[in-house]
């Protein structure tokens, strides 16, 4: 393994360690401002971050391409040219359905812990690939192996009581973890004719007035209860949106993406370390086998299918 790949390997193991504990701080604010509130903060300072790495790298966009002789496609330049309207329909689309899916999480996280938190939220890998069927994409035996073993994991870590029950809080996050399934699937289609710096910057600016509009009618935010709850909202705004987003951007550039896919994964399990570690959370024998089997379900529907 070359020292390229071990750099890479380390920032999106970064970007996965980041996100992790982003549970532990959502589940922290909680405490202080209402899910509406925390995501409204939360996206408006993610959004002001990305402003300056976009303009760091559009400079450097430039430069490289002012050294290869050809400035005519700069990024400004395909802004100028009509690219804007793709890039605010995309960075729309995605704001909306990052609104619903990061605000149905942070309402769950109110009902559930932070380790099942993590390990449902992740199951957009799995439901990824299911959804490609109503776009016409093959699914093969590997997908539903995965699904069936992910079902077998969901029904350990939610079983109640002796019996399977959807508590309040996993049923939420499930029902996020199937809108950020949806929302992947429109990045996928966008982030190839537009900036993707730029079109997360304007999602995390729709996330946040969409946000906001929720705040004003159902919470009563004040400004001492957001000042209150400043470390996580920062942590959340600053780590999670605005710098893990870019991490991963840089370190996914010449990396195999099922390798890169696998190592962000492993944000679940950070997850459920963190919670233990951090808030003291611990889950039962059985849930922590539902987490092995939910886990291995998320690796095995990345791995590469074997060529004929």
């Amino acid at each position: 393994m070359n020292k390229f790949v071990i750099r890479q390997s380390l920032l999106l193991l970064l970007t996965a360690t980041i996100w992790g504990v982003a549970f532990v701080a959502q589940s922290v604010g909680m405490e202080y401002v209402g899910p509406f509130t925390f995501n409204a903060v939360r996206n408006l300072i993610g959004a002001v971050v990305l402003l300056p790495c976009m303009a760091l790298l559009s400079r450097g966009e430039r430069s490289e391409q002012a050294s290869a002789g050809d400035e005519k496609e700069s990024f400004w330049k395909k802004l100028k040219d009509g690219e804007y309207k793709t890039l605010l329909t995309g960075g729309v689309s995605c704001g909306v359905f990052l609104c619903v899916a990061s605000n149905l999480q942070q309402f769950g996280i109110k009902y559930t812990t932070v380790g099942k938190a993590g390990f449902i939220t992740a199951m957009y890998i799995v439901i990824v690939p299911i959804l490609g069927i109503f776009l016409h994409k093959r699914v093969g035996a590997k997908v539903w192996i995965a699904v069936a073993i992910a079902v077998a994991g969901l029904y350990l870590l939610c079983m109640a009581g002796g019996s399977f029950s959807l508590q309040k809080g996993d049923l939420l996050v499930l029902a996020c973890a199937f809108v950020f399934s949806v929302h992947i699937l429109v990045i996928d289609y966008f982030s190839p004719k537009v900036n993707g710096v730029a079109m997360s910057c304007i999602q995390f600016f729709v996330c946040s007035l969409l946000s906001a509009v929720g705040m004003l009618l159902f919470e009563e935010p004040h400004l001492s209860q957001i000042l209150a709850a400043w470390m996580p909202v920062l942590y959340a705004g600053v780590l999670s949106c605005g710098v893990a987003y870019t991490l991963q951007i840089v370190g996914q550039k010449g990396m195999n993406p099922t390798a890169a896919s696998l190592i962000l994964s492993l944000e679940s399990a950070v997850s459920l370390l963190a919670g233990w570690v951090i808030l003291g959370q611990k889950l039962s024998e059985r849930e922590g086998v539902g987490c092995i089997l939910m886990f291995a379900a998320i690796i095995l529907v990345q791995l590469p299918e074997r060529k004929k």
